[in-house]
């Protein structure tokens, strides 16, 4: 079995992490674009454009299935990657974990990156599925660039200005951006709680990426399989490694030593 995710830079490393731990026999491709980070500032055609050929260096693997572990890519591109990898290759794309946020209602918070704040996209995704919720829109200006960058400062800034912007009574926060799941730790450790108020529960979106990946192509997912996977890493179609920002996170280090392994 082999699965592929793509992105921009390390927000795939989540969700690669989850389909490791559903299949630590699943061999992985994992496709960025270093030489086009960031997508979020490019017009629509241009982020297209550069996840088509993302995509296509990965499908050049034979993947059977595709994952997009992008908020923005999946937004702007899934049409098109779809329109031109399914049905051979199975394209499954990301999306803010609004729905099992918002089951039992109260008070949700939605971190995401300024471009999605706020968006059509987003809206309709809190109006068809945050019924019974009261959801505040949180942007997160520079968080996601911070995290693939390892600035550690920078990181910190990002995540204490949005948690300032988070009501102190919220009862979860998704994480509306893949890069956000790489310091979870810290968004947590940041947020403002009412006092008496359980810890906020946090819901990103790479467990359920990585089902959805294994059940598009029938399979189980088997965490006591051998684990045997290996790891191929395209650094805008090049072979390549896993850079110093992806080994400075707990996810990049996991994926790195099991592939020393092999």
């Amino acid at each position: 079995m082999k699965i592929a995710l793509m992105d921009s830079g390390i927000g795939l490393l989540p969700a690669a992490v989850a389909v490791r731990r559903m299949r630590p026999d699943a061999d992985l491709v994992l496709s960025s674009d270093p030489d086009g980070m960031p997508w979020g500032p490019r017009t629509v055609e241009d982020l297209t454009e550069r996840a088509l050929a993302v995509a296509r260096a990965a499908a050049a693997h034979g993947p059977d299935a595709l994952i997009v572990g992008c908020n923005t890519a999946t937004v702007h591109a899934l049409p098109a990657l779809r329109a031109e990898l399914e049905p051979r290759i199975p394209v499954i794309g990301t999306v803010p974990a609004i729905k099992p946020a918002a089951v039992g209602g109260g008070k949700v918070a939605i971190w995401a990156t300024p471009a999605t704040t706020g968006s059509p996209y987003q809206r309709g995704l809190i109006r068809d599925f945050a019924d019974g919720a009261e959801v505040t829109e949180v942007p997160c200006p520079g968080l996601a660039d911070a995290v693939e960058h390892d600035d550690a400062e920078a990181v910190r800034r990002a995540v204490a200005a949005a948690a300032e912007l988070t009501p102190p009574d919220v009862r979860a926060v998704v994480l509306g951006c893949t890069h956000y799941e790489l310091v979870a730790d810290q968004i947590r450790a940041a947020l403002h709680r009412t006092e008496g108020l359980p810890p906020v529960v946090l819901h990103g979106s790479a467990g359920a990426v990585a089902a959805q990946a294994l059940r598009r192509i029938g399979a189980e997912a088997d965490p006591a399989a051998p684990p045997t996977g290996g790891l191929t890493v395209l650094l805008s179609g090049r072979t390549g490694e896993l850079g110093p920002a992806a080994l400075s996170y707990a996810e990049g280090r996991a994926l790195g030593a099991a592939a020393a392994a092999h």
